[in-house]
């Protein structure tokens, strides 16, 4: 099932973060409470389920082509990845460096992003949405060319 919707979201005084319960049952399979975060474009990162994040792996991996030019892509995002681990009320801790990267404060916004979810700075997402909302339309027809 394709993760949607748009969540508002505060950080607590312990970086913790409580994961929505639409986009938990879908990120966490079973008794497994491991997710793995990472850094995404446009200052945001990107959280996974293990699946997810294996298979993104195995893509960039398969195409030989790709290793050499992609090494240093690859060096900036897996060290800064992280697994985080979904707590008894449902949150995780974002780690300080990629609350950094992110540049988030306490306000954040989690969305849905087919396969992953999105953590974004509150101000970032609006400024972001600003640019790009009247873009809608062409890049519908982008993505369906």
């Amino acid at each position: 099932m394709p993760l949607t919707g748009t969540f508002q979201r505060s950080l607590d005084d312990k970086q913790r973060l409580a994961i929505p319960k639409t986009l938990r049952d879908e990120l966490a399979a079973g008794d497994d409470r491991s997710l793995f975060l990472a850094p995404e474009t446009d200052r945001s990162l990107s959280l996974f389920s293990p699946d997810v994040f294996s298979r993104r792996a195995q893509r960039l991996e398969q195409d030989p082509a790709l290793q050499g030019r992609v090494k240093n892509y690859l060096r900036l995002y897996y060290s800064q990845a992280e697994q985080v681990d979904l707590d008894a009320q449902g949150r995780i801790r974002i780690p300080e460096r990629l609350l950094q990267f992110a540049g988030l404060q306490q306000d954040v916004m989690l969305l849905g992003v087919n396969d992953h979810v999105e953590i974004w700075d509150q101000e970032q997402w609006r400024t972001f949405l600003s640019r790009h909302e009247e873009d809608f339309d062409r890049l519908v027809g982008e993505a369906f060319a």
